[in-house]
């Protein structure tokens, strides 16, 4: 591809979105969703800006062939795609699942790979392509928009991938997709192979070229970014790139790739990127799995600064140690995290936020005081630093002093037996779906903190009879974001302490005394 033409952003290509969440997503184990939450995920997709949703494959199970026919009659803001063998019973069932909606696109596949014909479909070349012409022409019977998928296409020789492609054009395809179905390609193979399948084949100019692209090596995002390279105009992804085995590009890391980089590729995404992140979340919701604190864009760390030397970077320009503004997918804004690699800026600048201007030698005294808490502890909270300047003038907080669940079906009963700042025991019940829902609501009842959850992860520290859990959790009271941590052996006393972090810390803000601002 010339090189200077992709950097003319007087008119950059439109790369479509085509996301695979609720179909190829959700063949990844673990996070199977009911009809509902697949039709209220699809309006998630439809607000973010994707261009095609592919809401499942009908023909595989009456419970799929409902979702898609519900989420065709409801989602009227994107195409909607259902997947087809090349089969005439894949294909009906697709027809009869998109009627109705407002644009429908089957999508049908046929393995290509030498592998596959020899070992998976007993067919020869002639055979795969009688196949593959028969599905495209049997859909284009149904509906105008079809695209043609040359499944394992990476490890298909390149002339018969041109030979099959000409035959799917032929037939009324409109977007042919090159699936690296077991992540194998690196990304200067699959730029060569786009740029090679657009040169070859007949009526190239006239359809769409797509990427699907999975993660076994760790490199779908990137070949995704090496196909366009390539001239492919349309990426197929899923969000938190979940899907078969390691998974899928992630839709997240592609779109903000094309917004923070446009200049190198002369290319853009209709994602709306500001919703990345609360998308990620429903899905995080919709599932039960968190996504992994170092993920790019949607991970919590992702805007999340420890170090001291980016700290003081990040204090005099954001744009020392970000490339991308944390407002722009979805996040209100970056975190300076006190902890052991934190500097004396970082935590000069924290106290500043609370009201606090230090002379040098008691700011070195609460500098050292943070270090000695961070042997036992990951992060230093702002009710840390306030107990460091100020002693234990405003008591101990929130305690537990008893806790227990009870499950009754698939509802659970909390039962939280707290000692409040003053001393006093509070006892508060309340029902959840799970014992963590359960859990938190008796908290929130009994403390009066209205805590609304965005995130909340445990994982296990050390091994053996020494091992502990521990819990951290994050959201907004008031559109504030706090966090919370707390470690115990048992992970719902973990969870049920790291809630109360974030009641004392509201606690020791409201008790703080009026902030003092800086000569």
């Amino acid at each position: 591809m010339n090189r200077s033409a992709t950097t003319d952003r007087t008119q950059p290509h439109r790369i479509r979105i085509f996301d695979t969440t609720l179909r190829d997503g959700e063949q990844s184990p673990g996070f199977t969703m009911s009809a509902p939450q697949k039709i209220a995920f699809a309006h998630a997709l439809e607000d973010l800006g994707v261009d095609v949703i592919e809401a499942g494959f009908p023909n595989s199970s009456p419970a799929d062939f409902g979702a898609v026919q519900a989420i065709a009659r409801e989602v009227r803001g994107a195409s909607i795609a259902a997947l087809a063998r090349c089969h005439p019973a894949d294909i009906e069932a697709c027809a009869r699942a998109l009627d109705g909606a407002a644009a429908p696109r089957i999508h049908a596949f046929i393995s290509t790979s030498p592998l596959h014909r020899q070992h998976k479909l007993n067919m020869s070349r002639g055979q795969v392509i009688e196949h593959a012409v028969m599905g495209v022409e049997l859909a284009r019977r149904h509906v105008d928009d079809v695209e043609f998928s040359a499944e394992d296409a990476f490890r298909t020789e390149r002339e018969f991938l041109v030979e099959i492609f000409d035959a799917a054009i032929q037939a009324g395809a409109r977007t042919l997709n090159v699936p690296d179905t077991v992540g194998y390609a690196t990304p200067a193979e699959i730029r060569a192979l786009f740029e090679y399948l657009r040169a070859n084949v007949k009526g190239a100019d006239g359809v769409v070229f797509s990427a699907h692209c999975h993660d076994d090596l760790g490199l779908a995002v990137a070949n995704s970014l090496a196909a366009i390279e390539g001239g492919a105009r349309q990426v197929e992804c899923t969000i938190n790139g979940i899907g078969e085995r390691a998974g899928n590009a992630a839709l997240e890391e592609l779109a903000m790739a094309m917004k923070v980089r446009g200049g190198w590729y002369g290319a853009d995404t209709g994602i709306d990127t500001r919703k990345l992140l609360q998308t990620s979340r429903l899905l995080s919701r919709i599932t039960g799995i968190q996504v992994q604190r170092n993920k790019a864009i949607v991970g919590l760390n992702a805007f999340a600064h420890e170090s001291g030397i980016h700290q003081h970077g990040m204090l005099k320009n954001r744009d020392t140690y970000e490339i991308m503004r944390p407002q722009d997918v979805g996040w209100a804004d970056s975190q300076l995290v006190l902890g052991r690699h934190s500097g004396r800026a970082a935590v000069a600048d924290r106290l500043r936020q609370l009201g606090y201007v230090l002379e040098d030698e008691q700011l070195d005294q609460v500098i050292a005081g943070a270090k000695a808490l961070t042997q036992t502890q990951h992060v230093i909270n702002d009710g840390d630093l306030q107990r460091l300047v100020e002693g234990e003038q405003h008591g101990p907080g929130w305690r537990i002093s008893a806790l227990s669940l009870t499950d009754y079906g698939q509802r659970t009963r909390a039962h939280v037996d707290l000692s409040d700042p003053d001393g006093r025991h509070v006892m508060q019940s309340a029902e959840g779906e799970g014992p963590v829902a359960a859990l938190f609501a008796a908290l929130a009842q009994a403390t009066g903190v209205d805590f609304v959850l965005e995130s909340y992860e445990v994982h296990s520290m050390g091994i053996g009879r020494d091992a502990r859990g521990e819990a951290n959790l994050g959201g907004r009271i008031d559109g504030e974001a706090m966090a919370g941590q707390g470690t115990s052996r048992d992970v719902l006393e973990a969870s049920a302490i790291a809630w109360l972090d974030v009641a004392n810390r509201v606690l020791r803000m409201r008790l703080a005394p009026p902030r003092v601002e800086a000569a």
